[in-house]
């Protein structure tokens, strides 16, 4: 087989001519360097690529990538990309929109893209706040929330994203936030490289309306103490002096420990391809990003068990073809309106 040879790009040549307006100090502006630095390395071209988005501010997304894009309707865009996906299962399809927008109206969709395992890169940025809309709370909003909508205090239970990730079988599923440029890109990369369904929470900032949500968590002076690194085959372990870790207590459940208290030996090893509850514990360990909350890889398994959800299709097809002929479309559109069977 001739090997394809991929020209050089730049992120000049990922970015389009279009003039990026989201409001200034907006955490999508890092997402979306973070995506235009990372597409040169992936030895992809712009003509196989496409970004389809819903509704929302991340939603701009398509507008700013000198690819292929769909800018479609209020949470269905995983539907929209599982249909293109399906078709030309040859390009890159990514998926970009929000808590609101993916957790929501779109939450249906959601959840069966990812049970079905389709071929797709979901990334959903998170700022727990309805932003394109101005400040409404969303599926996302911690209990207690104050804003336009819920004036006296949100009296809901907030989604956990990768845990409702987790919940329909996502064979990857993966957390990041926007101040940390290196990270989304190697969380991304993981996610493209990733041959099914891929959902990737990224936490981002809505500095108008929700300004310091991911303070206690991402801010610099504040990660050592709060980010709980995962790293396949590893012991979990975090804090400025690697002195916490997680171990699983006598009663079944995850508790961060000192290490010196309980040694090395004892701590929690992150397995990426544990297909059982461990990747759920980790998600539901933080109710929120005041405190200590994993970040990384949550799962990552490619299986027979699990085959990527076009393959399936197809295969299908071909052997339902193999039995009974090709047949014609063109005969059964001129067929009539009965049909005997």
């Amino acid at each position: 087989m001739t090997e394809v040879t991929v020209p050089l790009t730049t992120r000049k040549d990922w970015s389009s001519d279009q003039e990026v307006r989201w409001c200034p100090g907006c955490g999508d502006y890092s997402i979306l360097a973070a995506v235009q630095f990372l597409m040169p390395e992936l030895n992809v071209r712009r003509e196989n690529t496409v970004f389809v988005s819903g509704i929302g501010c991340a939603a701009r997304f398509p507008y700013y990538m000198n690819t292929y894009g769909m800018h479609s309707i209020h949470g269905r865009a995983p539907a929209i990309a599982t249909g293109l996906a399906m078709a030309r299962p040859d390009l890159d399809v990514w998926v970009i929109g929000g808590d609101g927008d993916m957790l929501s109206i779109g939450g249906n969709h959601l959840i069966h893209a990812l049970r079905r395992n389709v071929n797709i890169t979901i990334l959903m940025f998170n700022n727990q706040i309805y932003g394109l809309t101005k400040g409404q709370y969303s599926p996302t909003s911690e209990s207690g929330k104050v804003t336009k909508s819920t004036p006296f205090g949100s009296i809901e239970q907030p989604f956990n994203p990768i845990s409702v990730a987790l919940g329909a079988e996502a064979t990857f599923v993966a957390r990041t936030h926007d101040m940390d440029r290196q990270h989304m890109m190697e969380t991304f990369r993981r996610a493209h490289d990733h041959h099914g369904a891929a959902f990737v929470e990224i936490y981002q900032n809505c500095n108008v309306f929700n300004d310091g949500a991911f303070e206690p968590l991402t801010a610099r002076a504040n990660r050592d103490e709060m980010v709980i690194p995962l790293v396949d085959g590893e012991p979990i372990r975090f804090g400025k002096e690697r002195d916490k870790g997680l171990t699983i207590s006598a009663a079944g459940q995850l508790a961060i420990v000192d290490v010196a208290e309980v040694g090395e030996a004892n701590l929690l090893v992150h397995h990426e391809k544990d297909t059982g509850g461990l990747a759920f514990m980790l998600s539901r360990l933080s109710k929120g990003p005041t405190e200590p909350t994993p970040i990384g890889v949550f799962r990552a398994v490619e299986s027979a068990d699990r085959p990527e959800y076009g393959n399936a299709v197809t295969a299908q097809i071909a052997a339902a073809q193999a039995r009974s002929g090709p047949g014609s479309l063109e005969d059964l559109l001129h067929s009539g309106a009965t049909w005997t069977v």
